[in-house]
């Protein structure tokens, strides 16, 4: 039977908490009272995560797993999950526990009260540096200002969306994806659920700060052109600075000439400012440029490595090897 309810936990090296996961995702779903269906995404994982998902698919035929050929990164592997969930409610959580599963119930209310996207939203995080708090305090906010996208501050990947929302996320054709802006940029009825985000139940962290920063990255340049502006802003400044320095100079070299800013020192520093300037810039357009070369390879964004208890949806449009010789 066709699930009600899809839960997607993208997984990478989480062999010390997937049965702790499991086992209470599964008593969550046991009182749903309605078809269910779990599928795990191994991010190319080197301990035995991807044994343990064989094993759970030996145990519950609920269980579904992907295998990625290697590691394409969390939003990929949440890309893979959502690309097969069949479900009228698709829930994405992480499966280091950070994200408690006994949330799903009060979402799947707002759900059902008519909410198509129904998201998490920390209103503390338990165990994190004072750093890690006030990078992830400002990012969200500097974004908010840089985009004409409400997107809600202090909210993840931990959401349940409706059938609607999920299928237009397919149907979106861009590569570096930023899911939590995304799903905020498709629209229709949108709510939060707040909680308390938990430490990891076990492991180590595998979202290292300069993982968290190139998401942000990649979250400013999806839904911003502020940087490119403010790269012409600072160029136009720049120019003003050097209009003003040229008539400084030319006043001391006639009234001044004894001046200590006359000759080297003055020179030194405009060709150091300048540098830094022109650096920037070249950085900012860098990195658009490098997101359209991502964009026209026309690569797919993941290759599937195994996957069992999956069936593969109508017209899916990624360069893969035989299904047959895949699916289970």
């Amino acid at each position: 039977m066709k699930p009600v309810f899809s839960f997607i936990l993208p997984v990478f090296n989480e062999e010390e908490t997937l049965g702790e996961t499991y086992r209470r995702l599964a008593a969550i779903m046991d009182s749903l009272k309605a078809e269910v269906e779990i599928i795990l995404v191994d991010d190319g994982s080197s301990d035995r995560s991807l044994e343990m998902m064989r094993d759970l698919r030996q145990r519950d035929p609920r269980v579904r797993y992907i295998s990625l050929a290697r590691n394409f990164g969390h939003q990929i592997a949440v890309t893979a999950g959502l690309r097969f969930a069949q479900g009228d409610a698709v829930v994405v959580l992480d499966a280091d526990l950070q994200d408690p599963p006994e949330l799903i119930p009060a979402m799947i209310d707002k759900w059902r009260a008519g909410y198509q996207v129904i998201y998490a939203q920390r209103t503390a995080r338990q165990r994190e540096g004072p750093a890690k708090k006030l990078f992830a305090y400002l990012f969200y906010r500097v974004l908010r200002l840089l985009t004409n996208v409400d997107m809600p501050a202090d909210t993840g990947d931990f959401c349940l969306m409706d059938r609607k929302i999920v299928d237009v996320l397919n149907a979106l054709p861009e590569r570096a994806r930023y899911l939590r802006g995304l799903r905020a940029w498709i629209g229709f009825r949108q709510t939060a659920v707040p909680f308390e985000r938990e430490p990891r139940f076990a492991g180590d962290v595998k979202y290292t700060f300069r993982k968290s920063f190139s998401l942000a990255v990649t979250g400013i340049v999806s839904f911003s052109r502020v940087p490119l502006r403010i790269a012409t802003y600072l160029g136009l400044l720049v120019a003003g600075f050097a209009l003003v320095m040229v008539v400084v100079v030319i006043y001391w070299r006639l009234f001044h000439p004894a001046a200590p800013l006359i000759g080297y020192t003055i020179i030194t520093a405009a060709i150091f400012f300048l540098s830094a300037v022109q650096l920037l810039c070249l950085g900012i357009l860098g990195e658009y440029l490098g997101r359209v070369y991502e964009e026209v390879k026309g690569r797919p964004i993941f290759t599937l490595k195994e996957v069992a208890g999956i069936t593969v949806p109508p017209g899916l449009s990624i360069n893969q090897p035989r299904w047959s010789d895949l699916a289970e």
